[in-house]
């Protein structure tokens, strides 16, 4: 994820657990998503990644956290129509 960084947060409304990140573009700063351990996923698949922008909205569920990381780096690299 050269151009995505990812940035854990603070407890907030919303999050699901300490394993919450965000998701940043480092062109711009700008969070394009988040990548969190899910209490609410399938066993087998706790890491749920997703893209919401304005224009994109994509999201999925993984088994470790470093393969939502690169799902999430390749739905966003991915050209959109």
């Amino acid at each position: 994820m050269t151009d995505l960084l990812l940035r854990r947060v603070s407890p907030r409304a919303g999050a699901d657990g300490p394993e919450d990140y965000d998701v940043m573009s480092t062109h711009d700063g700008l969070v394009i998503g988040r990548i969190i351990r899910a209490t609410t996923a399938p066993e087998a698949l706790p890491w749920l990644w997703t893209i919401s922008t304005g224009e994109r909205h994509d999201y999925g569920y993984e088994p470790t956290r470093e393969a939502a990381m690169a799902a999430f780096a390749k739905s966003w690299r991915r050209e959109v129509p």
